[in-house]
């Protein structure tokens, strides 16, 4: 398979946000903004372990709605602070439709979305 009909993505994220980048036409074209996605915090809780359950379950709900950007995906690149970038590539590899899925990831302050496009752009270049 070609460099040019791969169906790259790349995602930026935290634990409560995420800005989706693809190209326009799924395996061809210059890569765009596809969404952004975000999870609200939570409420408080009556103890530590719902308080646990409730963020992981946040986390999993950010992670099914940046999915839903990246049909077929064959390479990701995932980039952002902290943990999340890490749980979010462990979370395709336990999914049956993305596990074969090449993945890379990288730290990153949060970007404007075009250094984002441009950072996601060399990282397939």
């Amino acid at each position: 398979m070609s460099e040019k009909n791969k169906k790259q993505f790349g995602v930026w994220m935290d634990s409560h946000h995420a800005t989706i980048v693809g190209r326009e036409n799924v395996d061809s074209g210059a890569f765009v903004i596809l969404g952004h996605e975000k999870v609200d915090g939570q409420g408080s809780n009556s103890s530590e372990n719902a308080a646990n359950n409730a963020e992981r379950d946040l986390l999993h709900k950010l992670f099914k709605n940046i999915s839903a950007h990246m049909q077929n995906v064959d390479e990701l690149h995932v980039t952002g602070t902290g943990t999340a970038q890490e749980q979010f590539i462990k979370y395709l590899k336990e999914t049956p439709q993305y596990k074969n899925v090449e993945t890379k990831d990288s730290t990153s302050n949060k970007m404007n979305d075009e250094s984002l496009i441009e950072f996601i752009a060399s990282q397939f270049n």
